[in-house]
C-alpha cells in the first residue's frame, strides 16, 4: 500500500513521478512461525524535477500516517526506510 500513497502524495505536491521501485529485505525468527523482526524498505524514484525533500516527505506520510500494512506491523517489526532519486 505504501507504493500507491507515494505515488498520490507526489502527484499531490505536483511531482512528476515516472517510476518508482520498493526493494525489501528482512529479518526474521529463526524458529517457527518465523516472526519477522525487521523490514528494511529501499525505495527507488525516477521523476522529471523530483526532489528529496518532497520524496522524504511522501514517504514518511506513508509510513506513520496512510499504510495500513506498516500500521499494522508497526510495534511488532521495526520498518527502516531508504531512498535514492534515480536519474
Amino acid at each position: 500500500c505504501t507504493a500507491v500513497d507515494v505515488v498520490e502524495i507526489l502527484a499531490k505536491k505536483r511531482q512528476e513521478l515516472t517510476g518508482l521501485e520498493i526493494g525489501v529485505s528482512a529479518e526474521q525468527d529463526s524458529d517457527p512461525p518465523w516472526t519477522f523482526r525487521k523490514i528494511h524498505l529501499t525505495y527507488r524514484l525516477k521523476g522529471m524535477d523530483l526532489t528529496a525533500t518532497d520524496a522524504e516527505k511522501a514517504i514518511e506520510l506513508s509510513e506513520e500516517k496512510y499504510c495500513s500494512v506498516a500500521a499494522t506491523l508497526r510495534g511488532k517489526a521495526e520498518i527502516p526506510t531508504s531512498f535514492e532519486i534515480l536519474e
